[in-house]
């Protein structure tokens, strides 16, 4: 259902992958020292690729495309299917052996950037003729821009929204109202609510926030954040305080954190026994694609959706996601440039949604594609989105759509990877009360700053 990582190995080859970078390699250096790239050189030789796989019919279409593109100037393209981790990218780039093109969470773009890993890549937009701002959503670039030079291409944006149970509501006498995440004790209610337990063992969640990982999101709805605008961490905010032990009271009201979070990892997440089939959760937290997976037993749920609410009552749209980087160290920095370019153009993502569109079986429902661009996201929209006939399900897309009209960026930092490798660190003894919740928040925010202080030490 959730992935998650043991918070200590995480945390070590966090460190490590920090300190193997910072002591250069791969064409490192300051950011703002790096030599310009001519992002229109004539185009030759081998793009390689890592980073990201090709799992599905929206990433094979958009690679199509992009290769074939690359093709037709003689360049040949060798996309390497892996996920991005940190500890690789460190020792490639020690070793001068960098892909010429990575995809990563746009929340580590910056902590790149700073050590000047990564090359700037507003010239590779201008160089193809792509006004940034009109394309993406101003919270997505915003995610991948450091001391003013974007250094990203930003795909996708899942936004988060409440998806409901309408079932088990109705049985516990829960509407939509209750909720709603501007009146945070209603949907503590609602979640006792819906809860049911065999003894000690859970067999129903009433609402399912996901956590760990969520935590920004919610740290998000009660007007907190993880860094300011300058980069620096916030991990201890007050709001964050306070939607940190909201969190804590859903899971103790549902046989505490440990015991919930276990339950959840025993759900069918992307089966035909799926959560939302046997009944197993009342409402919960999920990002946008997951309406995709329950659309494939859409006969056998009876779903909606909530939007997720700031405390005053807005919808709100986080804006994670991931991005595509060009390595300082990159050998064909002209062809990574073009295949990020056309990869996330509105043909790309319009081939994308066409893909998926037509490979529906009878009956079976489109949920949208998320794109992280703003004109990508209105044609798909204005082509492929129709009523479905499943009330359920038009009112759960729309709910997502709703979202997108506020977003909210997550921030950039030069200790964007250790922010959020500290918040993660600090959930299990939090959310099991081994610490209070300033305790652990605190101990968090002391650690990242040490990593912020080092990183922006030599900043005029």
């Amino acid at each position: 259902m959730k992935t998650s990582r043991t918070a200590a190995g995480f945390a070590a080859a966090t460190a490590i992958a920090l300190t193997a970078t910072a002591c250069g390699g791969g064409g490192g250096g300051a950011a703002d020292t790096a030599e310009a790239v001519d992002y229109g050189a004539e185009l030759s030789g081998t793009l390689t690729t890592g980073g990201f796989t090709l799992g599905d019919e929206v990433a094979t279409s958009r690679a199509d495309l992009a290769t074939a593109a690359l093709e037709e100037d003689g360049v040949t393209v060798e996309i390497n299917e892996s996920n991005f981790d940190p500890q690789r990218f460190a020792a490639q780039a020690a070793s001068g052996t960098l892909p010429d093109l990575v995809v990563m969470d746009r929340q580590y773009v910056a902590t790149y950037a700073a050590k000047g890993l990564i090359e700037p890549v507003d010239d590779c937009f201008t160089t193809h003729d792509v006004n940034a701002e009109e394309h993406y959503y101003p919270a997505v670039l915003q995610d991948v821009t450091y001391n003013d030079k974007v250094y990203g291409i930003p795909q996708f944006w899942q936004p988060w929204s409440i998806i409901t149970n309408t079932r088990v509501m109705e049985e516990a006498g829960v509407t939509a109202e209750d909720l709603d995440t501007s009146n945070p004790e209603a949907v503590l209610a609602a979640a006792e609510k819906m809860y049911e337990s065999d003894g000690d063992t859970p067999t129903r969640l009433g609402f399912d926030p996901q956590m760990p990982s969520q935590a920004p999101v919610w740290f998000a709805a009660f007007g907190g954040k993880i860094m300011d605008e300058t980069g620096k961490p916030t991990l201890d905010d007050p709001a964050n305080i306070e939607a940190l032990t909201w969190l804590k009271d859903i899971y103790d009201a549902q046989g505490g954190y440990e015991t919930a979070y276990s339950f959840g990892q025993t759900w069918d997440f992307f089966g035909e026994n799926n959560q939302f089939v046997a009944d197993q959760v009342g409402a919960g937290l999920y990002a946008q694609w997951y309406p995709n997976v329950l659309s494939d037993f859409a006969d056998q749920l009876e779903i909606s959706g909530v939007p997720l609410r700031n405390q005053a009552g807005d919808a709100i749209a986080v804006a994670g996601g991931q991005s595509y980087v060009i390595p300082t160290g990159a050998k064909n920095k002209a062809a990574a440039c073009k295949w990020a370019i056309t990869n996330t153009s509105d043909e790309a993502w319009m081939a994308a949604a066409e893909a998926r569109v037509s490979g529906l079986e009878e009956g079976g429902i489109f949920t949208g594609i998320f794109t992280g661009s703003q004109t990508a996201d209105q044609m798909i929209k204005e082509e492929y989105l129709q009523p479905t006939g499943n009330e359920g399900f038009d009112q759960l897309i729309d709910t997502y759509y709703q979202a997108l009209e506020n977003g909210v960026p997550l921030g950039s930092s030069p200790a964007g990877l250790e922010i959020q490798t500290e918040l993660q660190n600090a959930m299990a003894p939090a959310m099991s009360g081994d610490k209070t919740i300033e305790e652990a928040l605190g101990d968090a925010q002391a650690a990242a700053m040490l990593v912020y202080e080092q990183a922006t030490a030599g900043a005029q």
